[in-house]
């Protein structure tokens, strides 16, 4: 929804107006989307010709992971598969009982994800058969009665920018391998990767969407009660919290850190992008990112962070030391998709089903892109002057009322939106999109 709206809504109802984490995968020990998005490389590569497409029965907000020759991707359909990296050939998909909007990470081999059917599931990797399963208080999208004000007000409401299920990150320790998750119940969850003994949780005040980081020896996570948390991994004890903005329509964290020179960034909907220190949670710098929500995670590459916002529709390039802006790149839609850094090139989709490839050094002024097939059906209809527009796709309707904000999203997924992250692996760059797929699109290497 345009927060341009939204503020609307709200006035109208209420009077209120580098040394980065984020490395290349270590070879055939862990994969995970938010733990490795900075990838080898020296130079711009734009994008080349699609490789290959692989068709689900549901909306993709997952986002890949490549390991060992094998993608493992989630769908709405209720399935995680496992696709050959070169060919696009299905090898298996392992059922759940809901949506798979949870990304996966890999050990050894294990796959491990999170379903709405409120498990979290190991899944071993040549087999696609279940480990073991843990089951949470439940999982769901986060609502509310009368959400944001929206109309009727005494109808519950799930948030329709609520995208994600948290990711689980593993400690790829030999003799105490743990795997760690948030839940919609509240809690992270600390436990045994090879067993799925719960070992420790910890309980917050709000659901818990966005997926944890771990950097030295300490997980860093948000939640919709608006803080971020930073937990001793090993003992599941708060080490300290910061508080980002509660006001109407402006509250919760959807973004996941990223963790570089003992700082940690993160985006919120209050809406700013916060440095803080690693150790202290003490505030180093934030940046006013104008009434757009940050549910994009950033990336740090040299640096220089990167990061997407919602109703600016730009990929913003941020000094990581003092977050002064030092460009930004304008897109149709909002850009809720993390971007990935491989060489100088940053990687990233958009709403309205375009994909991405800004080069980094020509600040954002050489780039190339993708469209989502359901994008070249759709965006005559349903954009405006090819950009993302509520209120025209609206058509006249109200948006005080939730269902016309639903509807209006729904048209939206027909472009093949893009919130999925990429993963880069052997010059191809690898992501899903609402109109089901995911796709193989190949590297160029420019001379």
């Amino acid at each position: 929804m345009k927060r341009t709206y939204l503020i609307a809504v709200i006035i109208i109802l209420f009077g209120i107006k580098s040394s980065a984490v984020f490395g290349q995968q270590e070879k055939k020990r862990t994969a995970n989307v938010f733990q490795n998005r900075v990838f080898k490389g020296d130079k711009h590569m734009p994008l080349g010709n699609l490789k290959w497409a692989v068709k689900t029965s549901g909306k993709i907000f997952s986002s890949p992971v490549v390991y060992d020759g094998v993608l493992y991707i989630g769908s709405e359909d209720g399935n995680l598969y496992a696709i050959d990296e070169k060919t696009g050939k299905t090898h298996w998909k392992f059922k759940t009982g809901g949506a798979v909007h949870s990304s996966p990470a890999v050990f050894k081999n294990t796959v491990y994800i999170g379903s709405f059917d409120g498990y979290y599931y190991a899944i071993d990797t040549k087999t696609g058969r279940v480990k073991w399963k843990f089951k949470t208080g439940g999982e769901k999208w986060f609502g509310e009665i009368g959400y944001l004000g929206f109309k009727p007000v005494d109808q519950y409401m799930d948030d329709l920018w609520d995208f994600f299920l948290s990711s689980p990150v593993i400690n790829p320790d030999d003799k105490n391998p743990r795997i760690f998750f948030g839940s919609s119940d509240g809690n992270v969850y600390a436990l045994n990767a090879n067993t799925g003994e719960l070992k420790w949780k910890f309980e917050a005040k709000g659901s818990i969407h966005c997926s944890p980081v771990l950097y030295k020896n300490t997980l860093y996570i948000g939640s919709w009660d608006a803080n971020m948390y930073a937990i001793d991994a090993e003992t599941g004890k708060m080490r300290w919290k910061f508080e980002t903005g509660t006001q109407l329509g402006f509250k919760g964290i959807e973004s996941t850190v990223v963790a570089a020179n003992d700082m940690v960034y993160f985006g919120a909907r209050d809406p700013f992008i916060f440095a803080l220190h690693a150790e202290t949670g003490k505030l180093v710098w934030k940046y006013d990112a104008a009434n757009s929500w940050i549910i994009s995670s950033a990336v740090v590459a040299n640096d220089v962070l990167y990061v997407g916002t919602s109703d600016t529709f730009e990929l913003l390039a941020l000094d990581a030391k003092n977050g002064k802006e030092l460009y930004k790149f304008k897109t149709s839609g909002y850009v809720y998709s993390s971007p990935a850094i491989a060489g100088d090139t940053a990687y990233f989709g958009d709403f309205t089903g375009n994909f991405f490839a800004v080069s980094t050094k020509s600040s954002g002024k050489e780039w190339n892109s993708f469209s989502t097939e359901s994008r070249k059906l759709s965006a005559p209809e349903i954009l405006n002057n090819d950009l993302l527009d509520f209120s025209y796709a609206a058509n006249g309707g109200d948006f005080l009322f939730y269902d016309v904000n639903k509807t209006v999203m729904d048209q939206f997924y027909k472009l093949g939106s893009i919130v999925s992250s990429p993963f880069i692996s052997n010059n191809t760059v690898y992501f899903g999109s609402a109109d089901g797929n995911c796709y193989a699109i190949g590297l160029q290497n420019k001379k």
